[in-house]
């Protein structure tokens, strides 16, 4: 079982220390994390807009365990809502945020993770842009639903994220699917137990086509979060079939992962929106999604090995 023993050292800092100075260690970092620092990741952001992408920022740092360290994450989205809306990127850049950076698993958190996230939300909808609320382990969506819900009232394109290999995804995407809604459907990196979802290869696939089903038929509008050319194709397919036009639903795929894929979607004329993670903490980011599926070892590093 190596998801606790990575889970454990993403939290300690002799092994933060030994794996930063790693040999290897920042190829892979600068490979999947597109900077520490708001400056650093304009540049990204303004690239990806001359080759016809969209981006999803995520501020990474999920190790939370103060209220001030939430306000903290609180205002770092603030501080990038602001540069977006100096470099007038706004249209180009939407921002996905992780309810646990805003103290959700804290005392009170539900309230506190909503009062923090509506500043944010309020200030990207002020800059004509968007905030995606990930989705995180099971026991925290019913929060995360109902503040998504709460966000809707005042700001109806706030979106949300579901996981197919979650049993619950499926009511939750009939829920979902209707007019206004935003929903990035993905497959799901966390190790849930079986209880609560898919644990086959095989039949998570075949859920995240029934859901991807459900969303191409609604009112809503679909983004999808994969990098499986099978299921892309799927999905192209399933557009057609509900008479959807390119710009009525979109792909999403991680920054450094299968890059030209994203260019030849944005040729062929479909909404491409790269999901780009930046910031301080990339060693909590990058350890946490080892831990959620140490299958990622593999992943990183065949993608390391074939430069995207």
């Amino acid at each position: 079982m190596l998801g606790p023993v990575i889970l454990a050292a993403s939290r300690s800092d002799k092994m933060r220390r030994f794996i930063s100075a790693a040999p290897g260690t920042k190829q892979v970092v600068d490979r999947f994390i597109a900077g520490e620092t708001v400056d650093q990741v304009v540049p990204v952001i303004e690239d990806a807009a001359g080759k016809g992408l969209e981006v999803t920022l995520d501020v990474v740092g999920e190790d939370i365990t103060t209220p001030e360290q939430a306000a903290a994450a609180r205002d770092a989205y603030l501080e990038l809502v602001e540069r977006l809306k100096d470099l007038g990127l706004g249209t180009r850049a939407e921002m996905s945020v992780k309810l646990s950076m805003f103290g959700q698993s804290l005392d009170g958190g539900h309230e506190l993770a909503l009062a923090n996230v509506r500043p944010v939300v309020e200030a990207a909808a002020a800059i004509g842009t968007t905030v995606t609320l990930d989705a995180e382990d099971h026991t925290t969506l019913d929060s995360m639903f109902a503040i998504h819900e709460e966000l809707r009232k005042d700001f109806p394109q706030t979106g949300c994220v579901i996981q197919a290999y979650l049993f619950r995804t499926e009511e939750d995407a009939r829920r979902l699917a209707a007019a206004g809604s935003r929903v990035r459907i993905v497959k799901g990196a966390y190790k849930e137990p079986a209880s609560v979802a898919y644990q086959d290869k095989a039949e998570i696939d075949k859920a995240y086509v029934r859901i991807l089903k459900i969303l191409m038929r609604g009112e809503g509008y679909p983004m999808i979060g994969s990098h499986d050319p099978r299921l892309i194709a799927i999905a192209q397919e399933l557009g057609r079939q509900a008479g959807r036009k390119l710009d009525e639903y979109e792909f999403q795929m991680l920054y450094g992962i299968r890059s030209d894929e994203h260019i030849r979607l944005a040729a062929e004329g479909h909404r491409m929106r790269v999901y780009t993670a930046y910031g301080t903490d990339w060693y909590g980011y990058f350890m946490r999604r080892l831990a959620e599926k140490p299958a990622n070892l593999l992943f990183f590093g065949r993608s390391i090995l074939t430069k995207g």
